[in-house]
């Protein structure tokens, strides 16, 4: 019986949070168990200078994932919405602890909602599923890049001339405390990414012992609803660069979700939403993602 657990983790304040996290929940369950941090960097963490969009998959998870596969660290605690549909061969995701807010945010200088910045405000965000949707709601604002980790972003906001920037609410909220955000948009008006404000724990699959050990901390809830999402991202992935967003709600036994596919500028938008049985998860994201693709998902990436 292993005695001695290493948690692999990227190193920015909001990582370290997440591991933490994890630790002190494992070492709930399991008090004799002496479990540590190990630092990670990324490639994602070495570029700071210019936008990772273009530089392919799991820019945030690759190194972590080396380190798994080689028994460096025993297991890895992700942001779930970075980690790749698919994963490395001999790896899986072992548990979901319970999800935090997936909705995105808005924070101004001004305390100013998204409806009352006067037209020309600059609203800060390198995600381009993101600047999409904010275009498609405020084709008159402009959208700068904002690299860097959550407080980065923030000091970058009280530091230079933007009026604003958007964040995920669950890193606010772990980090810093909600009294900072300005407005919640709803999932709606903003689809946030898949596996938004969910926490991802990765194994090696052939390592049985911690797969048993984090069923104690597995939350089947959010399970479900993550299942669905990356259903739909995965398929679409295939054939789809443009700016995706997808969002599934367990109520009752009942999934209820809801994806779009924006073209970059936000002047096209295809919204379709999708509602069934919690026993069919990742079948119901796979139909969800069949109707974007009937309404032009894939012809949107051609145009684009």
């Amino acid at each position: 019986m292993k005695q001695n657990i290493t948690i692999g983790t990227r190193g920015s304040q909001l990582a370290l949070w997440q591991a933490e996290y994890v630790r002190k929940r494992l070492n709930h369950h399991f008090p004799d168990r002496s479990i540590e941090r190990k630092v990670i960097k990324t490639t994602g963490d070495r570029i700071t200078d210019r936008s990772l969009v273009g530089l392919g998959k799991g820019v945030f998870t690759k190194e972590i994932e080396i380190a798994l596969l080689d028994e460096t660290i025993d297991l890895a605690v992700h942001s779930m919405k970075d980690l790749p549909t698919e994963l490395p061969d001999g790896l899986c995701i072992a548990a979901l602890p319970v999800r935090a807010d997936p909705r995105d945010v808005l924070v101004t200088q001004s305390g100013m909602l998204l409806d009352q910045l006067p037209k020309g405000a600059k609203i800060g965000t390198t995600s381009p599923r993101r600047r999409a949707q904010l275009l498609h709601l405020r084709p008159n604002l402009q959208v700068v890049d904002v690299r860097g980790n959550l407080d980065t972003r923030l000091r970058k906001l009280h530091e230079t001339e933007l009026d604003g920037i958007i964040l995920a609410a669950a890193g606010i909220k772990r980090l810093i405390g909600a009294e900072i955000i300005t407005e919640y948009f709803e999932v709606d008006q903003m689809v946030p990414a898949a596996g938004q404000g969910a926490l991802g724990i990765e194994v090696r699959e052939a390592d049985f012992e911690m797969r048993t050990l984090l069923d104690a901390i597995n939350d089947s809830h959010s399970e479900i609803e993550v299942l669905a999402e990356r259903g739909v991202l995965g398929e679409l992935g295939g054939g789809c660069q443009v700016p995706i967003g997808v969002n599934a709600r367990l109520k009752a036994n009942r999934l209820q979700l809801i994806a779009t596919v924006c073209s970059p500028d936000g002047k096209h938008r295809i919204l379709e939403r999708l509602s069934g049985d919690s026993g069919g998860a990742q079948e119901l994201g796979i139909n969800l993602a069949t109707q974007l693709i009937q309404r032009g998902a894939h012809k949107l990436q051609s145009e684009t």
